[in-house]
């Protein structure tokens, strides 16, 4: 599929049990989508993910997280054992996709998408590290994209200003 071409709500990505979630499934709603690790000094926003997560899900806002181990091997784990360590050590109830590749040519076309919609430090395409956080409006627009050191607490504004628009 051409990224350049496609619609946000075009693209899907598949769980750890292997079935594939088609983007389609949260049209209208607020999106904040991750690239995650668990062995990571970053690893504890996990926690205020999930704060946001359960603080916005009732007004329409999803956390979507796409372990991956391209940073410095800090997703060892399998696609059970990473989940497994996520809501054992973080109370982590929002998805949690399969572990997947976020830059190269083996990249999940959705990556590919926002790296193309919303490009980083210096203009950047690739993902620099674990904890990038790209936020998606209702109609699918890619908004921004915030390094791994953006603290999720520090979204809340945006994430707010998103929910309050139709």
């Amino acid at each position: 599929m051409d990224e350049a071409q496609s619609d946000f709500y075009s693209f899907s990505a598949p769980l750890p049990d292997g079935s594939v979630v088609s983007m389609a499934q949260f049209r209208g709603r607020v999106l904040l989508i991750v690239n995650t690790a668990s062995q990571c000094g970053f690893t504890p926003q996990y926690a205020g993910l999930e704060a946001l997560y359960r603080s916005y899900r009732p007004r329409g806002f999803e956390v979507l997280a796409f372990p991956s181990n391209q940073f410095g091997g800090q997703e060892p784990g399998t696609d059970r054992e990473i989940g497994t360590f996520c809501r054992h050590s973080f109370g982590v109830s929002f998805p949690i996709f399969a572990k997947a590749d976020v830059n190269g040519p083996a990249a999940l076309p959705l990556f590919r998408y926002l790296q193309q919609r919303k490009r980083g430090f210096l203009g950047l395409r690739a993902i620099r590290w674990n904890f990038t956080k790209f936020l998606v409006d209702r109609q699918g627009n890619v908004v921004a994209r915030y390094s791994s050191a953006k603290d999720p607490k520090a979204l809340g504004n945006a994430i707010e200003a998103l929910l309050a628009q139709p």
